[in-house]
C-alpha cells in the first residue's frame, strides 16, 4: 500500500515509485513555497517582508527627497507604518520615522492625513550621536 496516493500539491493520482509524494517537480514547489509562506513561526521573514514592502512604496513615491502623499494612497498599497527600522528628531521636535535611507511623518493637513516623505541626509546623523 502506498503511504501517499495523491499528490499532495495538485490531488493528481500518483503513478510509480511507492514512495512518490509528487507528480512533478512544479507540485513539489510549489507545495513547499506555499508551505514555507503560510509557516506562522516565521516571525523574521514576516518583518522583513514588510520592511522591503515599506521601502519599496517609500521610494516609488519620494523620488525628488521630499513629497508629500495622502495616507491611503500609501496604505492601498500595503503600506504598514508600525514597520520602520528607526527615527530621526529634527530641531522642531517632529519625529521622522525611517525604513533605512527612506523617512516618513504623519500629519493632518485640512482634515486628511498625509505622510511628508523625506529621503536620509548626512546633517540628520549628526543628531544621532
Amino acid at each position: 500500500m502506498k503511504p501517499y496516493q495523491f499528490c499532495l500539491s495538485c490531488n493528481k493520482e500518483l503513478e510509480g515509485r511507492s514512495d512518490k509524494k509528487f507528480c512533478d517537480a512544479y507540485c513539489k514547489s510549489a507545495y513547499h513555497y506555499n508551505k514555507s509562506r503560510d509557516d506562522t513561526g516565521s516571525f523574521y521573514l514576516k518583518v522583513d517582508r514588510q520592511l522591503k514592502l515599506n521601502r519599496k512604496i517609500l521610494k516609488k513615491f519620494n523620488k525628488a527627497g521630499k513629497a508629500t502623499v495622502r495616507s491611503k494612497v500609501l496604505l492601498s498599497q500595503g503600506f504598514n507604518p508600525n514597520f520602520f527600522t528607526h527615527y530621526w528628531k529634527n530641531s522642531s521636535g517632529d519625529v521622522y520615522l525611517f525604513v533605512y535611507e527612506y523617512g516618513f511623518l504623519s500629519r493632518l493637513e485640512n482634515g486628511k492625513k498625509k505622510y511628508i516623505l523625506v529621503t536620509w541626509q548626512p546633517y540628520m546623523e549628526k543628531s544621532l550621536l
